[in-house]
């Protein structure tokens, strides 16, 4: 892997540390509903799922 996608996963990282802080998590702590999950598990969990998919497209895509 390249220093250049290296760095986009470290990118991916800080920006998952930033998005998962405290103060900015409680602007999502709501009494709404999504699919049955409160709206605060469900951002997180959404979150973390394109974080996962992101990292992988650029591992598979980049790795060779």
């Amino acid at each position: 892997m390249k220093k250049r996608h290296q760095q986009k996963l470290i990118v991916l990282s800080v920006s998952l540390m930033f998005i998962w802080n405290i103060p900015l998590m409680m602007l999502f702590d709501q009494d709404i509903i999504v699919w049955g999950f409160p709206f605060f598990y469900f951002s997180i969990f959404l979150s973390w799922l394109l974080a996962v998919g992101i990292a992988y497209f650029m591992i598979k895509r980049y790795d060779r």
